[in-house]
This record gives C-alpha cells, sequence and structure tokens, in this order.
C-alpha cells in the first residue's frame, strides 16, 4: 500500500471535520461507499430501489429530502463509468442552516487515499465517517524502552506522536553490600533481584507492545551494559526480540533517554512523520542560518517563489487556521485577494458591506471565494510540481514553524534575484 503524503492525510483530516460537523433533523443524510470493483451500473440499480423505498417515509419533508439526495448522489455517479481506483465515496443530504426550511441539499465526493472494501449505503442523522477514520488512523508504531540499574521507561512513537507509556523503578538496592554480609551471599542476592527486574520489566514490555496492531519495531536504550544483558537474557517475549531494530546507548533514563533514542536513530526511525518533520523544518532552519539564499517564509514572500518555479520543498503549519478570499466587485472587473484568520472572516465579511470598491467607489464588494489557506498554498504548490508538507505543531521545530515565521515557509531550488 501507498503511504499517504502529508498533504493527503491533511485533506482528509479537513473532510473528516466537515462532515463530522454535519447533522440532519431526521434519518435524510446518505453515505455511499463504493469499493473499486463494484460496477457502477449496480449501484444505480442499488439506489433506483433505494429511492422506491424511501417513498413509504411517512414525514414529508424526509421523504423529500432522502429522495432528493439519492437523485443528486445518482447524478454524481453518472459520470463515473467506473469507481476510481481506490473507489468512491459520496456523502449528500439535505443540511439544516436554522430553523424548518432552511435546509440546504449538501454532497462531498471522496476519492479514498486507500482502497476501501466495503459496499455501503447507509441513510441515518449522521454522516458514516468511521472507515475515513481508519484510514486516518497512523498505521504504524514503534515501541521504546530506555532502561537501566534504576528504572525503565516505555515510549510508543506512531507517526509524529511520541507518548511516554510507563516508567517503573527497579528497587535494587545499592552496589554495597551490607555489613555482615559476606561478597558472595550479595552478589547471589543481587543476582536474585536484578533477575526479578528483569523479569518485571519485560513483563511490562509484553505488556504495551505485544497486542499493538500496526507494531513495527522495538528499539532498547540506556545507559551501560544493562540494556545489552536485558536483551541478552530471557526476558523479551520472541515476537518482540524478533521486531528488536537496535539497541541505543544513552546518558539519560526517562523522558529524556527516550528523545535521546528517537535523536539517535534516525536511520531506523526515517519514515515515521515524527523524524521526517523535524529533519525537513532543520533543513529550512539550515538554509536560513547560514544565509544560503535557499529559504523563504511568509505568505507574501513564499507565494511569489511558488509562482516563479523556484520552491523545492514546501513547508505548512498543520495549525495554520488562515483563510484566503477572493474579494470581488459586482458593478466592475475590480478583484483583490486576502488572507486573514478564519475567525476574523465573518466581521470582515460584513463590514465589507459598506466598503467603497477602490477602482468603481461604489459598495458593491462580496468575498466571491473563499478555502483555507493551507489548501490554497498546497494546490498551488500542487500544480507547480513542489513536494509539499504539511507540518503538525507536535514537535519543538512545528512550533517554531508556526510561531516564528508564520507557518508558510520554503526550501527553494535557487537563489532568487
Amino acid at each position: 500500500m501507498e503511504k499517504q503524503s502529508s498533504v493527503t492525510r491533511f485533506r482528509l483530516k479537513k473532510a473528516v471535520e466537515t462532515l463530522a460537523s454535519k447533522e440532519g433533523r431526521g434519518t435524510e443524510l446518505i453515505s455511499l461507499y463504493v469499493p473499486p470493483d463494484r460496477q457502477i451500473f449496480d449501484v444505480m440499480n442499488y439506489l433506483k430501489q433505494e429511492y422506491g423505498t424511501a417513498s413509504n417515509i411517512k414525514s414529508t419533508s424526509t421523504r423529500k429530502h432522502v429522495q432528493d439526495a439519492i437523485v443528486k448522489v445518482m447524478q454524481r455517479l453518472k459520470l463515473f463509468k467506473e469507481p476510481p481506483q481506490n473507489g468512491l465515496i459520496i456523502f449528500c443530504g439535505a443540511i439544516p442552516h436554522g430553523a424548518p426550511g432552511t435546509e440546504e441539499m449538501e454532497i462531498y465526493v471522496i476519492t479514498p487515499p486507500e482502497p476501501i472494501n466495503i459496499y455501503l449505503y447507509r441513510c441515518d442523522d449522521k454522516f458514516y465517517i468511521e472507515p475515513l477514520k481508519e484510514m486516518m488512523r497512523e498505521k504504524e508504531t514503534y515501541g521504546i524502552i530506555v532502561i537501566d540499574g534504576s528504572g525503565a521507561a516505555y515510549a510508543l512513537l506512531r507517526g509524529r506522536r511520541l507518548e511516554i507509556v510507563k516508567e517503573i523503578s527497579s528497587g535494587l538496592p545499592g552496589k554495597h553490600r551490607a555489613g555482615g554480609q559476606s561478597a558472595r551471599r550479595f552478589e547471589r542476592l543481587r543476582e536474585v533481584e536484578v533477575n526479578e527486574y528483569y523479569k518485571r520489566a519485560g513483563g511490562y514490555a509484553g505488556k504495551i507492545f505485544s497486542e499493538l496492531p500496526d507494531f513495527k519495531g522495538l528499539i532498547i536504550g540506556g545507559p551501560g551494559p544493562t540494556k545489552l544483558d536485558f536483551e541478552a537474557g530471557d526476558y523479551l517475549n520472541y515476537m518482540l526480540k524478533q521486531k528488536l531494530l537496535a539497541k541505543v546507548d544513552t546518558a539519560y533514563i526517562g523522558e529524556q533517554g527516550v528523545k535521546e533514542v528517537v535523536e539517535k536513530t534516525p536511520e531506523i526511525l526515517r519514515h515515521v512523520r515524527y523524524i521526517e518533520e523535524r529533519n525537513l523544518v532543520q533543513q529550512f532552519l539550515y538554509e536560513l542560518g547560514h544565509d544560503t539564499g535557499l529559504a523563504s517564509y511568509g505568505e507574501q514572500e513564499v507565494r511569489e517563489a511558488l509562482n516563479k518555479g523556484a520552491v523545492k520543498t514546501l513547508l505548512l503549519s498543520e495549525a495554520l487556521d488562515v483563510t484566503h478570499m477572493f474579494v470581488k466587485c459586482s458593478n466592475c472587473a475590480y478583484i483583490e485577494e486576502k488572507s486573514m484568520k478564519s475567525i476574523e472572516v465573518p466581521r470582515f465579511e460584513q463590514e465589507l458591506a459598506n466598503r467603497q470598491c477602490p477602482q468603481c467607489s461604489t459598495t458593491s464588494l462580496t468575498v466571491n471565494e473563499k478555502m483555507d489557506l493551507v489548501e490554497e498554498l498546497a494546490d498551488l504548490g500542487d500544480r507547480m510540481g513542489v513536494d509539499t508538507e504539511i507540518i503538525s505543531a507536535e514537535t519543538e521545530e512545528g512550533v517554531q514553524l508556526l510561531q516564528s515565521f508564520g507557518g508558510i515557509a520554503a526550501i527553494l531550488r535557487f537563489k532568487q534575484p
């Protein structure tokens, strides 16, 4: 299965958020999942049957809304000779915008990023989006154990999310024996206690990692030889041992030790989004810090570089909540583009009604089109053949991209004049 790009994942996430926010007055919202091997002709016949069945609905408004939605879906299906390679998902229904009678028919057509294997028609008060949510779930999970004589920490690296799951203390006494004990007796007792500690540590590893779906591999780290002794003994179950990817020396244990492991194993975790995002932002910071002329940031500067074909990699913050709008005058040919925080858009649209057009001086300005700025720039990047990466705000570098550079940056192919 081809790996989803960060842009694909971002768009899917946005679509799911939009669909989840929709709710009908009754069981009027249609969800249709068509797998790639299903004939469009068969789906059309099924929908015709559902249209007939809907005529039995007692509520006049619900009956009308359901039948109208089915017709809308069938009209959209006619545009396809066969389902796309990964199948086809259509959501349609009358969405209320206030009091009864304010419903508007909305339709969403989604080509899924990976093949769907279900054929489903559902009519409910909400869209059925569980299969889409499953596609969004990070598929690859790595386990990390950092261990020494004082304790152990367990962590999960799932995509871009690093989570400390558990920390335990070894409970081992110091290496110096108590008074009155022979050295041999003390060593025997300590060996027993170390063995019990390793068993306990291995038991926790089994509970935490063994049952995880999409578990990719395990990395063991820690200062000194403890990690080697733990790995060499019969403390990890055989399935975890088979997935052991590396043993890493660290200076610390606990959370700091876990972060050291992540730092020191980029060759193992190079496909994990957490590492990919850090490397991308660090590359941009390197170009900027060394004044190579191959870094640009800010909406206007990056947009200009995109239009000139100068951008190699476009970096966009997932947390950037900005709307890009096209303001047009209905009286003349005036048009302007404007970007602002999404929360400010409603007030701007109200104020626009009283604003004069700079070209003809009439109060005929309206927002003709608006879209999420990240989406708009990603689309521009697609048209220009740019490698676009959506960066989360879950890493230090991701936060820096958002707060210090406005969430928009680029690594360039060549210097700008």
